[in-house]
């Protein structure tokens, strides 16, 4: 039974300071948090939370631990999940996101607690940025330390290969290694050495799993210890053993893994004996083994139409991952260097009926292409610069580019990538040019900086090679960095066009929205969210002489340089990429034609619509600045 204890505000604020984030919270707020807790005491093995609380309250730690466990079906990890020491608080994600707490909370010993009620802590979520930040801060460590493993190799759900679906009985190895309890240590390692295995499961006379020895306990518990070798295995085993069904899937075990901190689960049948192991490196394998698959499909095919259906194996991968929580940063690399290399693959295929062997060239993209940040909806944005030889024809020259050109973009048009409205193509003879005249575009841009000129920058500017001799984009990156460096009137005209599209914020209200007919009360992501971020740090870029034409390289780069102030960079790269988790979740299958890049925030739970909200608050800091530094 939890008995409520009587501390002054004064003794409270003084544990508080001594804790994060309490300790970097101001006075006003810290006060404020300090009058809401109640102080609670709970006697040892009793629960403090469970999933029937709805919406659950916050728990603080004043002294003693607290041990969490999965809720339900506790099979796939029967030992704790973690324990929580005396500064620490919980469930943060669930009372944030106003859901049931996975886990049952429980105290290890005599525990006493401050408890912050539901109503309370939402309340501190808007008044107070420093808890805001920490309480957004934890959740994104939960989701990346659960899928870690996912993001480092992403596998293809091909029915001839696994999956992170597949159930892990599909890759049971015969013949488990196992011994016995009173195994002699050294007796233990040699058995690994010999079977060239990493563990070795401790099972007793029934077959049922009393622990694990691993290549890592024989580091830590035998070498560095200096343990006898004739010990029975027992004495240095992990235990008890995290266990799961071999009905579970390889998700369920690579979350697993990365919930509990650990590299080994033991498999096991219905009657709870051995019925394998399964380790990170398992997991690893079979992932890289669907990312190489698909990479050897690409470099593979032969014909446009081979590269077709490999275009659509990449979105079927890339949306799986997306229904797996893969962050935007990793999943919008991933699009792109894999259209990267379905690109390069069609620029192949299209050159052997083509030839312009010995000349010098280089394929560009542009836009969000060439800035490595494209989504699941994109079209082309391309061009060629060339080198035209003393003794060559230039206009014939071009002719047999954009020829070639021509084929290229109708094969990427075939392969999913929807032809550009605007043109803006490499079969354009606007578009298909030698340096000297993609200098001279960009000097008339630059110097008379009309509203066609500044759009065109905001599109040509963010460039980079695809295919060809990369020299010539570097070169023409190095002599554009010396154009604008000095172009203050250029700079100040494009900042001024950037901070134009202002973020959606209400006085009042939290969101203001435009006058779409279509799609009311919807926010446009990527016009009044992504864009000031792009915007901004080209024009940073631009002026600072960054070389990059990614955003985020760009930010990082800018605050290195120390042209962003005290900004929180890492505050302002997670905002950019928060907006663009949503933009990827709304270009599913199904999403309305002109709504891929609209989000109706009332859709959005709570702990979203306040991430939204401190994300556009982000790129509001950014135009801020751009106001500042151009007077504007």
């Amino acid at each position: 039974m939890n008995q409520p204890t009587s501390e002054s505000r004064e003794e409270i604020l003084a544990f508080l300071r001594q804790h994060q984030p309490f300790r970097d919270m101001g006075a006003f707020a810290l006060n404020a948090l300090a009058g809401k807790l109640t102080p609670l005491e709970i006697a040892s093995g009793q629960f403090i939370l469970t999933p029937g609380e709805v919406p659950p309250d916050l728990f603080i730690i004043a002294s003693g631990r607290v041990q969490a466990r999965l809720a339900g079906d506790v099979s796939l990890l029967d030992p704790p999940l973690y324990e929580l020491e005396p500064g620490q608080a919980f469930p943060l994600a669930a009372v944030a996101a106003k859901r049931p707490s996975i886990a049952i909370y429980s105290a290890v010993d005599a525990v006493r607690v401050w408890r912050l009620a539901s109503a309370d802590f939402s309340e501190l979520l808007f008044s107070s940025c420093e808890f805001n930040r920490f309480v957004l801060d934890h959740v994104a460590g939960l989701l990346d330390q659960a899928r870690h493993q996912i993001e480092l190799q992403f596998g293809q759900r091909n029915a001839d290969q696994q999956s992170l679906n597949s159930q892990l009985s599909t890759f049971l190895r015969p013949n488990v290694i196992s011994v016995a309890a009173q195994t002699p240590i050294r007796r233990t390692i040699d058995t690994m050495v010999q079977a060239k295995v990493g563990s070795v499961v401790i099972a007793d006379a029934d077959n049922r799993p009393l622990g694990i020895f691993t290549q890592s306990d024989a580091i830590r518990r035998v070498v560095a210890a200096d343990y006898p070798a004739t010990a029975p295995v027992e004495e240095v085993m992990t235990s008890p053993v995290a266990t799961i069904s071999a009905h579970a899937t390889a998700y369920d075990a690579m979350l697993a893994m990365a919930t509990h901190g650990i590299r080994h689960l033991v498999i096991v049948d219905a009657d709870d004996r051995v019925a394998g192991v399964v380790s990170e490196r398992d997991l690893f394998a079979m992932q890289r083994i669907g990312l190489r698959n698909v990479r050897k499909v690409i470099s593979a095919a032969n014909t446009i139409e081979d590269l077709a259906q490999a275009a659509a194996d990449v979105r079927r991968l890339c949306l799986n991952m997306l229904n797996q929580g893969v962050s935007a940063e990793k999943l919008t690399q991933f699009i792109s260097g894999l259209n990267d290399s379905l690109t390069r693959r069609v620029i192949e295929i299209s050159l052997l009926h083509h030839d312009l062997f010995g000349l010098d060239w280089a394929w560009l993209a542009f836009g969000s292409e060439g800035r490595d940040e494209q989504t699941f909806s994109t079209d082309q944005d391309n061009g060629i610069i060339f080198v035209c030889p003393d003794f060559a024809d230039r206009d014939a020259l071009q002719l047999r580019f954009l020829d070639f050109a021509r084929e290229v973009n109708e094969g990427l048009a075939r392969c999913g990538f929807p032809l550009c409205k605007g043109n803006i193509m490499a079969s354009n003879p606007q578009w298909c040019l030698t340096q000297d005249e993609w200098q001279g575009c960009f000097t008339q841009w630059i110097r008379t900086p009309e509203p066609e000129a500044l759009l065109n920058a905001t599109i040509f500017f963010d460039f980079r090679t695809l295919y060809g001799n990369d020299a010539l984009a570097k070169a023409l990156r190095k002599w554009l960095l010396d154009m604008t460096a000095n172009a203050k009137l250029f700079l100040r005209f494009m900042a001024e066009n950037a901070v134009k599209a202002t973020p959606p914020l209400g006085m009042i209200r939290d969101f203001v929205f435009d006058s779409h007919a279509e799609f009311p009360h919807t926010l446009d992501l990527k016009a009044y969210g992504a864009r000031p971020f792009v915007d901004a740090a080209r024009i940073i870029a631009l002026a600072s002489g960054i070389p990059h034409s990614s955003t985020v390289e760009r930010l990082r780069a800018a605050a290195s340089q120390g042209k962003l102030g005290g900004d929180d960079i890492n505050a302002v790269i997670e905002a950019f990429f928060f907006i663009q988790q949503l933009r990827l979740r709304n270009q599913r299958a199904g999403t309305p034609p002109g709504a891929e890049n609209r989000v109706n925030p009332d859709t959005l739970n709570e702990l979203d619509r306040q991430v939204l909200k401190e994300s556009f608050k982000q790129a509001k800091r950014l135009q801020s600045r751009l106001q500042l530094e151009y007077r504007l």
